[in-house]
């Protein structure tokens, strides 16, 4: 076990709330249709010739993350100010699969996953395609080299994106940062730019719909969110932390940390959403 494999005691039955509004299933069926076309039509630019994907600016890029989210039924809401340019580190807390196009959609940036995915039947070549970086989570020996290769990637000017929860949770219980990756963050003198995701149901606080925690598939995430409605994705763009006010990746990791989950962070990080 490392410290790039952190588990969450978060489950679909004592966390995961079914959708009290539930979308015909025509509609459901329907927005599943339009999410897999988008996902066509990305995979397909993905696996054009590379000189054509380094072209591609990054506006449409972010459109076309928002029209993912939203093709699934899921309003989104971005407040905050824009991400800045060059070298940047963006970190966000980890809930759903929504998240990576909603992080996407704040600024295009080559995303940490673990390797297991490299070797995925359809998902894996694109995802090496798109410039994902892959961390192998039970190797601890191998975390120098990554770390190294996260920083060279942010020291050429390049963005990476990152859930340093390490895993999924409800939306409700939380988890502490890793603190691995700001190492890269120090190394390469970049700034770190956290990012608040929340997902909401009409008017409650929070709602754990979108969720895909422990033994949750992904067949049955994608269906209980398309067939929800009034949900909402609000993403939060907090004040990026500059190089240098931190000199120690556990004071940076504390930083941002305390910029996505507040003052409740803490203690939200040790209990478990029970319904």
């Amino acid at each position: 076990m490392s410290g790039w494999l952190p588990v969450a005691p978060c489950t679909p039955g004592a966390c995961v709330e079914r959708p009290r509004g539930v979308a015909a299933v025509p509609r459901a069926v329907l927005r599943l249709t339009a999410l897999a076309v988008l996902l066509l039509a990305g995979t397909a630019v993905v696996l054009a010739p590379s000189g054509l994907r380094r072209r591609l600016p990054a506006a449409p890029v972010r459109s076309w993350c928002r029209w993912v989210v939203r093709a699934a039924g899921v309003r989104v809401r971005v407040t905050g100010a824009a991400a800045p340019a060059g070298g940047l580190l963006l970190v966000a807390n980890h809930v759903s699969w929504l998240d990576i196009p909603l992080l996407a959609a704040v600024r295009p940036a080559r995303m940490l996953a673990k390797s297991e995915i490299r070797c995925w039947p359809v998902a894996g070549g694109p995802a090496a395609r798109a410039g994902v970086l892959f961390v192998e989570r039970d190797r601890l020996r191998a975390l120098p080299d990554t770390v190294d290769a996260i920083a060279r990637v942010l020291a050429a000017g390049a963005a990476v994106a990152a859930f340093p929860e390490g895993s999924t949770w409800c939306g409700r219980a939380r988890g502490p940062f890793s603190r691995a990756v700001f190492q890269a963050a120090l190394d390469a003198g970049v700034p770190v730019q956290p990012v608040r995701i929340r997902y909401r149901s009409g008017e409650r606080a929070v709602s754990t719909t979108p969720a895909f925690v422990g033994v949750d598939t992904l067949i049955a995430s994608l269906w209980r969110v398309a067939s929800a409605r009034g949900l909402t994705a609000e993403v939060e763009v907090c004040p990026a932390v500059s190089p240098g006010r931190h000199r120690d990746r556990r004071s940076l990791a504390r930083a941002a940390e305390e910029a996505v989950h507040g003052h409740q962070g803490k203690a939200l990080s040790k209990s478990v959403c029970a319904l």
